[in-house]
């Protein structure tokens, strides 16, 4: 069985795939009567031409480490963010595209503070909290359109924590 090993989550190796959005460095702006840093514009949303924003909430069933990957999806029209309502860590994997299907996958573990903002046609695994409540809050395209593509391996591949 192919193992794929968890890495630390970090901008540069996540950013082929898309954004992670953390309060890194220092704030861009200080706002409100200097009482409040403002990180602004972390996420590349994409919603295409005829959609538009929608947040959700979602809650996802904890899971654990060896877990065994079966299939990754995309979404082709739009980006999507998921963002935890709680400091606990959550998995991320990903995959590039190899001509319409999925490459080698990535897995990321998430740290307090992070976020993530996959690029639209992006392949991923599902939300995948590694503590309960798996609280989330989920912004993606609302709109016209098949915007779900889904990818069964032939065989799972098993992530292994580092």
């Amino acid at each position: 069985m192919r193992r794929i090993t968890v890495e630390a989550l970090t901008a540069g190796a996540f950013a082929p795939f898309g954004d992670v959005i953390e309060a890194a460095g220092a704030p861009d702006r200080i706002i409100n009567r200097g009482m409040c840093g403002r990180w602004h514009d972390r996420a590349r949303l994409d919603f295409g031409p005829d959609g538009r924003a929608g947040i959700s909430i979602f809650r996802a069933e904890a899971r654990r480490l060896p877990l065994l990957l079966d299939m990754v999806e995309r979404h082709p029209l739009g980006s999507q963010a998921f963002i935890p309502m709680t400091p606990d860590p959550f998995l991320v994997i990903v995959a590039p595209d190899a001509g319409g299907r999925p490459g080698t996958p990535r897995a990321f573990r998430t740290a307090a503070g992070q976020a993530v903002n996959f690029l639209r046609g992006t392949w991923h695994g599902v939300l995948t909290p590694l503590a309960p409540p798996g609280l989330f809050a989920v912004i993606d395209r609302i709109g016209p359109g098949d915007n779900l593509e889904e990818h069964w391996f032939d065989a799972p591949l098993e992530v292994v924590g580092a």
